[in-house]
């Protein structure tokens, strides 16, 4: 029989990456890596979620105790990088006005590429907001193929479509042979999203999030708990379409570890991607308020995530929120969602420097290849990496819709979650459907499959009329 072998959560998995997590944040693993080397453990897979064959019954063990020791080493960047929000607001002293946008971050800049400010009331229309729910979904949709490929891979494989610097959909027709075996595509997703088989937006988590989040909010209100946020999980989230530290903190849910510890124990995965695929709705729910966003945001965040994974979805939150207001071009959006960040952390550096590089080259190549020298150490799912390029991608692309989808996809790493969010900021900016070019919106049918309640089959129209109806939404009553 072929054993079971569930990603991201076998212990023996675990280990390697809480051992690189610990360098990460300043605590000093080696004495425990050595035990885990000296026992026959071994590194975890670079991409898969999993090793390919059990280890025995003692190092399983082994490696359930070495978590628990790695968890209490201290750490070196705990004072620069808390968790806590009060002690998040401490850090960041131009944290925005609880009353409006950020305004001190200063004029924007002229484009420099053709970007355009948008125009539109001070709370966004159902028109912006199916914008931002179409260009989320094609973001996503344009990166799920090459999804884990290495950047090499993705360039070849789009310069021998012709299709190089990216403009369009992924497609097998036309590839060599050898490409196809060198650099495969996604095997779930190649069959829904390459360009000859989209039909509809099918399922990804990156959609799921966004609908969870509506839920959130249509049945709590904005003023949710951490906790409501576990129930709706326990409820409405089949636990296989969870990955990486969702599937962790899932996974301590049912064993009866309570939030925010969910967040912390035994899940290295904690300042990974997952916090900022969920951001979206808290900044479509709060236009011109990017701090209420951002709070919103650390209470969803928190029930899995800490420190940088907690920055990357507040950071995301603010830039949307502002986003939403009309009143800012892209440049100023980012500067703003950078002031939820603190200051010292090294999200705040990685997205200071990704603006810095965007600014500096033409060639978004070179952007790229700089900040993957950067980020070398970091997983291809961290949140670090992976926030650095959207900013890169939303920089250098000026607010231009296609340019920030196919820039964000480009860069690599975890391509479907990046590009769903410049996706999402820039179709907001561009502030109707119609603003979006036909071929990445007519593929979607108006129409996303979804394992989530009962939106199977749901329109983005429909979408975006709901998630309009949560910006007025109160608490509702006990």
């Amino acid at each position: 029989m072929t054993p079971l072998r569930l990603t991201w959560v076998q212990p023996e998995d675990l280990l390697g990456h809480e051992l690189a997590q610990a360098i990460q944040d300043g605590r000093e693993p080696s004495a425990i890596a050595a035990r885990w080397q000296a026992a026959g453990g071994q590194e975890p897979p670079p991409r898969a979620g999993a090793s390919p064959t059990p280890v025995s019954p003692y190092l399983r063990s082994l490696a359930e105790d070495l978590l628990d020791e790695l968890a209490d080493l201290p750490s070196k960047s705990a004072d620069q990088e808390p968790t806590a929000l009060t002690r998040i607001k401490a850090h960041c002293p131009d944290w925005p006005s609880p009353t409006a946008g950020n305004r001190a971050a200063g004029a924007a800049p002229v484009p420099k590429r053709g970007g355009t400010l948008q125009a539109q009331a001070s709370a966004p229309t159902p028109a912006h907001l199916e914008a931002a729910w179409l260009g989320r979904a094609a973001g996503c949709l344009l990166g799920k193929p090459v999804e884990k490929l290495p950047l090499q891979g993705i360039r070849e494989l789009a310069r021998a479509t012709g299709n190089w610097p990216l403009h369009t959909w992924f497609t097998a027709k036309g590839l060599p042979e050898n490409l196809t075996r060198t650099y495969p595509w996604n095997k779930r997703s190649a069959p829904t999203s390459l360009a000859e088989n989209i039909d509809g937006m099918p399922e990804d988590d990156d959609l799921n999030y966004p609908l969870l989040n509506t839920l959130l909010i249509q049945r709590h209100g904005r003023d949710f708990t951490t906790t409501d946020v576990a129930r709706l999980w326990l409820d409405e989230l089949p636990a296989g379409r969870t990955f990486t530290a969702e599937r962790v903190a899932y996974r301590n849910l049912l064993a009866g570890v309570e939030p925010p510890r969910t967040a912390r124990h035994r899940n290295p995965f904690r300042e990974w991607i997952g916090a900022l695929i969920r951001a979206d709705v808290h900044g479509w729910t709060n236009p011109g308020a990017p701090g209420a966003a951002a709070e919103q945001a650390h209470r969803d965040a928190t029930l899995t995530h800490t420190a940088n994974g907690v920055y990357a979805a507040m950071f995301t939150a603010a830039t949307i929120a502002e986003a939403a207001t009309g009143h800012s071009d892209m440049h100023a959006c980012l500067r703003t969602g950078l002031t939820v960040v603190p200051p010292a952390s090294r999200l705040a550096k990685a997205i200071r420097h990704a603006v810095q590089l965007a600014g500096e080259h033409d060639d978004f190549d070179t952007v790229v290849d700089e900040l993957h020298v950067t980020h070398s150490a970091d997983h291809w799912v961290h949140a670090i990496p992976n926030t650095a390029l959207i900013v890169a991608a939303l920089t250098h692309a000026n607010g231009d819709f296609s340019g920030s989808i196919c820039r964000a996809v480009s860069g690599g790493w975890d391509t479907d979650s990046n590009g769903a969010t410049a996706g999402s900021i820039a179709g907001l900016l561009a502030g109707a459907p119609g603003a979006l070019p036909d071929r990445w919106t007519s593929p979607l049918k108006n129409r996303l499959a979804t394992s989530i309640a009962d939106f199977d089959g749901t329109g983005f129209d429909t979408l975006a009329q709901q998630t309009h109806l949560l910006i007025h939404r109160e608490a509702p009553r006990p």
